[in-house]
């Protein structure tokens, strides 16, 4: 290759991490997550009830759901560059749309089609990425990628409370800018040919899935369910719950962010060193905790360690199954299939735990409690995740457990060693 054809490679995969960083950004991190500090505001202006509001927020977790389900055949209809676009496009114009306060049921349409936006990208954006990345460095290019979700958080957390001084409708014309602009540096970095392979994938018939990959698909909805206190009702918790105002809201919101931009990064470095089934058991543990911190007598720490912890486990828990995936299955295609499996529960659990929460909420209008069945989730995952460890292999390679003889430290159970 070439001195000009080797700059031109790199420029085209530095536009195509910049594309899927921009996804991230706008699917997940604004259009989710920007509309948590969004409401308290929404509820003081008088456009909706605390309950309505708590419903549009599990309508953008429906709306993800139906995206992840949605993702692939969209993209084997057209092209993935082709879905990328319009949803980054469905996205920005969710942002305009609720600028307009028309009724409940518009509300709910346009929260939903935000979260079918960051549904499709976040099945999409990084598998139309990384297999052009070598893969000496696609560990970095994920961690890039997904720490849009971070930096989306990061920047909604600092600026609503800004923007807010406006008005509520500002806000959303702003942040739908912003949308745009993120939208216009994608558009023309997503790779437009499938990645060479060395050969076809084998495709084998009447295998069954390994009792550890069902199990980890569990364990991850568990996990989704309790993320959701800290994605939908954190802010509120604090600005209404905890009579802290809008802006003490807004700054936990921010450290929430912050631990988002790390969390992919500081969780691959800790699979790389421990291997991703032990990483992940700590993982359940540590957010477990967190989420228990919430509810317990700690004051500003405990709230300061509980979103710096939460936030980072938001993205980062995505490479730690993702890899976790790779130790437990056999072959590319079981992977593929795996890796879509694993997002689904995910959507599920979290648009099911969003929708029960939120009436809870209603009902009692008590956020302690939705702490408290988070926490609970998590603890159930550590328990199925130790069960599962217990009863069978946990690699379809030797070569993975070897890597881990030489870590002593092991969460709670011995793992076999594979024969």
């Amino acid at each position: 290759m070439s001195g000009e054809s080797r700059i031109s490679h790199r420029l085209a995969l530095a536009g195509a991490v910049s594309a899927g960083l921009s996804a991230s950004f706008v699917g997940i991190g604004l259009s989710r997550f920007a509309y948590t500090p969004l409401v308290p505001a929404l509820i003081d202006a008088g456009w909706f009830t605390p309950a309505a509001a708590a419903y549009l927020g599990a309508a953008n977790l429906a709306g993800y759901l139906a995206g992840a389900l949605a993702a692939r055949h969209l993209a084997a209809r057209v092209s993935a560059p082709t879905v990328l676009r319009a949803m980054l496009v469905l996205a920005t114009l969710s942002f305009f749309a609720c600028a307009t306060p028309l009724s409940f049921p518009w509300f709910f349409a346009w929260r939903f089609a935000s979260g079918l936006a960051g549904g499709a990208l976040m099945v999409l954006a990084a598998s139309a990425v990384l297999p052009h990345v070598p893969p000496q460095r696609r560990g970095v290019a994920s961690g890039i990628i997904f720490a849009g979700v971070g930096l989306g958080i990061a920047a909604s957390g600092t600026l609503v409370p800004l923007l807010l001084r406006w008005g509520v409708i500002e806000t959303w014309c702003v942040l739908g800018t912003v949308a745009l602009a993120f939208t216009v540096i994608a558009w023309r970095g997503w790779p437009n040919a499938p990645a060479a392979t060395s050969a076809p994938p084998i495709r084998r018939r009447g295998r069954r899935t390994p009792a550890a990959l069902k199990a980890l698909y569990v364990e991850y909805a568990l996990n989704a369910v309790g993320l959701v206190p800290h994605m939908v009702f954190l802010v509120d918790f604090v600005a209404r719950g905890l009579g802290q105002g809008v802006d003490a809201g807004a700054q936990y919101w921010v450290l929430f962010g912050l631990g988002a931009t790390a969390g992919p990064v500081l969780a691959g470095v800790l699979a790389d060193r421990i291997g991703f089934g032990l990483a992940l058991r700590m993982a359940f543990c540590a957010q477990a905790a967190a989420v228990g911190l919430t509810v317990l007598p700690g004051g500003s720490i405990g709230l300061i360690a509980s979103s710096l912890v939460m936030g980072a486990f938001v993205p980062g828990i995505v490479p730690l199954v993702l890899g976790r995936i790779q130790e437990l299955a056999a072959d590319a295609e079981t992977r593929e299939a795996a890796w879509s499996t694993a997002t689904t529960a995910f959507a599920l659990g979290q648009a099911a735990a969003a929708y029960a929460f939120s009436f809870l909420f209603e009902m009692s209008g008590n956020h302690v409690v939705l702490f408290e069945l988070g926490a609970g989730a998590l603890v159930l995952a550590v328990i199925i995740d130790v069960i599962a460890v217990r009863r069978g292999p946990q690699s379809h390679a030797g070569a993975i457990c070897d890597r881990d003889k030489g870590h002593h430290l092991k969460l709670f159970p011995r793992q076999p060693e594979v024969p």
